[in-house]
């Protein structure tokens, strides 16, 4: 978890199969503890093909089947089938962007969002954009993107800055943007 905090969590992406990656473990994550799935990252790579988006587009049902046995991550057929689903939506928002990276950062104007907190507590859970964004992908036949995941998948790709002011993440993150 520190690991994560120290070198990933809040720095701006722009990778689409990063983005696919976060999707997915953040979709993941509904109902569960986020270092649950992050104990579980390998395992995901391993399951949905380095989150290779079009290979699991292409996933069939014998691998659902085969996805369910797997023990490296979590065996819940919905979300499973949402992630392969997902894929496929991702592959849309591709072909009418050019890119994830271009239609995600339009929710934010290209830029990441900067709060100013001082406590962890004093961080939202949703708010307008990520309710905005979940409704805009669920509108496109994403699955598990609730307005709750799509803020944590804002935070992750460091479309927001959620660090604490006192965080020495929270300087170095903005210059990465």
């Amino acid at each position: 978890m520190i690991q994560y905090h120290d070198e990933e969590w809040g720095v701006p992406a722009h990778d689409d199969r990063q983005f696919f990656e976060f999707l997915i473990l953040e979709s993941a994550q509904a109902g569960l503890s986020w270092s649950t799935i992050l104990h579980r990252r390998e395992g995901y790579k391993k399951a949905f093909a380095n989150f290779n988006y079009k290979k699991v587009a292409k996933f069939t049902k014998q691998d659902v089947q085969r996805l369910l046995k797997n023990d490296g991550i979590i065996r819940n057929r919905l979300k499973i089938t949402s992630t392969i689903s997902n894929a496929e939506r991702f592959i849309d928002i591709q072909k009418e962007f050019g890119s994830f990276d271009a239609y995600i950062w339009g929710f934010v104007g290209g830029k990441p969002i900067v709060n100013k907190v001082k406590k962890m507590s004093g961080l939202p859970a949703t708010t307008k954009i990520s309710e905005a964004m979940s409704k805009d992908l669920r509108k496109r036949g994403f699955k598990f993107v609730g307005p709750t995941i799509c803020y944590a998948f804002m935070q992750a790709t460091g479309l927001v800055n959620d660090h604490t002011i006192d965080c020495f993440r929270y300087k170095a993150c903005q210059k990465k943007s």
